[in-house]
């Protein structure tokens, strides 16, 4: 049900480093030979192309900065990390895409206007082409590949980036060869669907990024998941109230857990702090905060209106301290049935002397649904005394 184990940060954000800089590299050239190319072959579609990579670059520089600093430790400004820099990077990369589709097609849809002014291509348009394709499907291929193996969402948005490349340029390719074959609005047509298809992709990674920035949770199935780590933890008897919210690659996840609401609070810490460490063994949580219940509080009455410790050991002790009875230790446990209380006699004189006390009238008093009253052990750990601990419902 889980998931392997997360690859180290120090090789996430070295594999980014390294692919978004063989990307800087390879878009680079490509960027040159196809705007030059593309003036000097007369090719609309070639140098919307060639803006395209461009863009790419920018793109890789963004992604290079959100790399470098979501990697950092967190601070006082940020408790939680800086993971969601990489979803701002991502909001960017969208942004940017949008703003660069939306001016292929308006250049395109101009020259469409002025189908007499489009002059004859040039084969060499064909050549570069070709070449671009060729180049950013290696690309994707490579940056998919590295980015599945440490599960980044950044760097595969980046890898899917490139594909949509390679499917731009053969667009491009296509439009080149229609445009040689004497059909010359195919090139201008080509550079609306390059447009297009860069403005549509714009759109699917700014949403996704907009959508993790308004505290998306897990899937469904992710979160089956972390809730079969949490009801299959020792003492859990069951889990409500969980919630998870992504930050980056990963997510934050809040959980109520019901235990047994007769063990002691240092128990139930305990098996919180192991529900937890159960939960960041999956490599998609980034931390988790359990809060422990003695009941499930989303379909039982608030103890809210119980009285306070302070309150009901006070008047406890007064009560009993009429009779001479000295209290070494009161227990309180605050439920939906009431108020149990559990007390715990000094010495076996107290406990004889109880023995005369109306008890029932003293827990109506204090206005408990359950009042156990015991005595202490001795230095042996047996009974002071052999009388039994008496009790009232």
């Amino acid at each position: 049900m889980t998931s392997s184990a997360a690859p180290p940060l120090s090789d996430k954000h070295e594999v980014a480093r390294r692919t978004t800089w063989v990307s800087v590299a390879v878009n680079s050239v490509l960027v040159v030979l196809q705007i030059v190319i593309g003036v000097f072959a007369h090719s609309q579609a070639l140098i919307a192309d060639g803006v395209h990579s461009l863009a790419d670059i920018v793109s890789d520089f963004v992604v290079l900065l959100a790399n470098r600093h979501s990697g950092a430790k967190p601070d006082a400004d940020h408790n939680y990390g800086h993971s969601r820099y990489e979803t701002v990077a991502s909001l960017f990369l969208g942004a940017l895409l949008i703003a660069v589709g939306v001016g292929m097609l308006v250049r395109a849809g101009t020259r469409l206007m002025n189908l007499g002014d489009i002059p004859a291509l040039h084969v060499s348009a064909l050549i570069v082409a070709l070449l671009v394709l060729v180049s950013k499907e290696g690309l994707f291929r490579y940056m998919l590949r590295e980015a599945q193996r440490v599960r980044s969402a950044m760097l595969i948005a980046n890898a899917w980036h490139a594909r949509s490349d390679a499917a731009s340029s053969l667009v491009v390719a296509i439009g080149i060869v229609g445009s040689l074959a004497g059909v010359r609005l195919l090139d201008p047509i080509a550079a609306a669907i390059v447009g297009f298809m860069v403005a549509r992709m714009g759109w699917v990674f700014g949403w996704d990024a907009l959508q993790d920035l308004s505290d998306r949770a897990l899937d469904e199935a992710a979160a089956a998941d972390l809730r079969a780590l949490l009801t299959t933890t020792p003492g859990v008897l069951d889990v409500h109230e969980m919630r998870t919210r992504k930050t980056g690659d990963l997510a934050l996840v809040d959980a109520h857990i019901l235990v047994d609401p007769l063990i002691s609070v240092s128990e139930g810490h305990y098996i919180a702090e192991t529900a937890r460490a159960r939960l960041l063994t999956d490599s998609r949580v980034l931390d988790a905060l359990i809060h422990v219940d003695p009941e499930d509080d989303m379909h039982v009455r608030s103890v809210a209106n119980l009285p306070p410790r302070d309150d009901v050991s006070e008047r406890l002790r007064n009560a009993l301290s009429e009779h001479d009875v000295h209290v070494e230790a009161v227990t309180l446990h605050y439920l939906s049935t009431g108020l149990e209380i559990q007390v715990v006699l000094a010495a076996a004189d107290d406990a004889r002397r109880v023995a005369s006390m109306d008890l029932e009238a003293l827990r109506a008093s204090l206005g408990a649904s359950k009042l156990d009253v015991m005595q202490s052990l001795d230095t042996h750990g047996t009974p002071a005394t052999r009388d039994k601990p008496r009790e009232t419902h």
